[in-house]
C-alpha cells in the first residue's frame, strides 16, 4: 500500500519516493499518458471526493529525467499516478506537485465544509453531490426549493464563520467509533464502505466530517465565499455554486 503523505501533512510539495511496480496505460485517458507507476509513498491526491486530481512533476534521481504527472487515480486500492514518460521500477524519484493549483483546491474544499456545515445546521439538507474546481466549486443539497435570499444569508453566515481564524485539525479514529458519530457524515450516502479507519477533518468550532482530501490549516487561508448562481436539478436536488475572492 502506498503511504498516503496528503493524509497527515497536505502542505508537503515535496518528497522522495520508489517506484514499486509500473504498468502500461491500458486506458488511454489522455494521449500523452504514458505509463502509469506505483509510488512507495506519494504526496500527489487522486480523484476523489469531488476533489480534482493533483498534476506536478517526478524527477529520476539517478539521470536527472523529468516526467509530468497527468492524472492520479485510486484503483483497486492503489493509487496509480498517469505520467507522460517511463520510468522503471526501482528507480528513486523526487515528487514535486502544481502547489499553486492544490493550494486553490485546498482553499475550496475547506470552504465547502463550512458552507455545507450551515447549510445542514439550517436546513437539515444532507449533501447529494459535489465538485470543486479552480474558478468556481459547485454543492448538491437534498432541498425541496431554493429560496435565493436564504441562501445569500447562509452564505453571510459561513464567511462570518470563518472570520475568527479557526484552526483546520486531522484526526483519525476507528470505524465502530465514527459510526456512534452521525455528525461526522453530512453526505447522503453516509460513511464510505469498506473503511476501516475514518479520517476526519475538524475545522475549529464549525465543522467536524470524515473527509479523505486536502485542507489549509486555518481558515484565515480561505477567503470570503460569494455565490454565483443556483439550479434546480430535479426533485428535492438543489446545486449551488460559488467562488472564492
Amino acid at each position: 500500500m502506498t503511504t498516503l503523505l496528503y493524509h497527515k501533512d497536505s502542505y508537503l510539495k515535496e518528497c522522495t519516493a520508489i517506484v514499486v511496480e509500473t504498468k502500461i496505460n491500458e486506458q488511454k485517458t489522455n494521449e500523452n499518458g504514458k505509463q502509469i507507476i506505483i509510488l512507495d509513498q506519494t504526496i500527489f491526491y487522486p480523484s476523489g471526493g469531488g476533489q480534482p486530481h493533483d498534476i506536478g512533476t517526478i524527477t529520476n534521481t539517478k539521470d536527472g529525467k523529468v516526467v509530468h504527472v497527468i492524472a492520479v487515480r485510486m484503483q483497486e486500492g492503489q493509487v496509480q499516478h498517469e505520467i507522460d514518460h517511463e520510468l522503471k521500477q526501482g528507480d528513486v524519484v523526487h515528487c514535486k506537485l502544481d502547489w499553486e493549483r492544490r493550494y486553490q483546491l485546498q482553499k475550496m474544499h475547506t470552504a465547502c465544509h463550512v458552507l455545507s456545515s450551515i447549510f445542514v445546521k439550517e436546513t437539515g439538507a444532507l449533501i447529494t453531490g459535489n465538485q470543486l474546481n479552480l474558478e468556481q466549486s459547485r454543492i448538491d443539497f437534498s432541498l425541496d426549493t431554493f429560496d435565493r435570499e436564504k441562501i445569500q444569508e447562509y452564505i453571510n453566515k459561513a464567511n462570518q464563520a470563518l472570520q475568527p481564524n479557526h484552526d483546520v485539525e486531522v484526526f483519525f479514529m476507528p470505524r465502530a467509533e465514527a459510526e456512534k458519530m452521525p455528525e461526522l457524515s453530512k453526505l447522503a450516502m453516509g460513511l464510505k464502505e469498506g473503511v476501516k479507519e475514518i479520517r476526519v477533518v475538524k475545522i475549529g468550532n464549525i465543522d467536524m466530517q470524515a473527509d479523505g482530501g486536502t485542507h489549509v490549516k486555518n481558515t484565515r487561508e480561505v477567503g470570503t465565499i460569494e455565490l454565483i448562481k443556483c439550479e434546480n436539478k430535479g426533485k428535492a436536488n438543489r446545486r449551488l455554486y460559488f467562488k472564492l475572492v
